[in-house]
């Protein structure tokens, strides 16, 4: 994100340029502006870089439109927008492409208490616990911790103070969201036979 970067020396309002070309280039400055991105980019600092006043949204629309038929698509997750290698092409690029880290090398259990922190954030270990019914080590919680998916939310009240666990922006982007309003509702959960309800 480009919070607290002073704005370089540019024409943002295009004015000697005629309405469509100043559109197209507009569209262009937020392409490249995604494109260099390596996080989300939020609409206040996509505004930065168009005329006061210009649809931010509009624009992504009609970038958007552009890329149909694309092998990469713009996506809006944790509040901003970013661009994405369509599903369809995943077998392709795990076949032949270097993405080294970029996998999440999830297992099912690590999965599930992701999903629990999720859903339960604040929550501590012994929380953990008990929807699980078995201590939850350390390392799992470190490896969630390592790829950046959870980290340390505020100190629980019970006894001794214990570090609770919350959800992050990458969360969001690893998992396609939005928002945690976009994570499938508990019904949904329970009809696909994945409760994590606490016991």
């Amino acid at each position: 994100m480009a919070r607290h970067r002073r704005d370089p020396e540019l024409d943002r309002d295009l004015a000697d340029l005629p309405p469509e070309l100043r559109w197209r280039e507009w569209m262009r400055r937020i392409e490249a502006v995604l494109f260099a991105s390596a996080s989300p980019v939020p609409r206040e600092d996509l505004a930065r870089v168009v005329g006061q006043g210009v649809s931010v949204d509009l624009l992504v629309e009609d970038l958007t439109a552009d890329l149909v038929g694309r092998t990469f698509e713009i996506a809006q997750v944790a509040g901003g927008w970013m661009f994405r290698t369509r599903a369809a092409y995943a077998p392709a690029i795990r076949a032949a492409a270097d993405v080294g880290n970029q996998l999440l090398d999830l297992n099912e259990f690590d999965i599930a208490v992701l999903a629990a922190i999720a859903y339960h954030q604040p929550i501590a270990r012994d929380g953990l616990k008990d929807i699980f019914g078995k201590e939850i080590s350390r390392d799992l919680i470190g490896r969630l911790h390592a790829r950046e998916l959870i980290g340390t939310g505020p100190r629980s009240p019970r006894r001794g103070a214990p570090y609770t666990f919350v959800t992050t922006e990458q969360f969001l982007v690893a998992f396609g969201l939005k928002t945690l309003g976009d994570l499938p509702d508990r019904e949904q959960l329970d009809d696909a036979g994945l409760s994590i309800r606490a016991g």
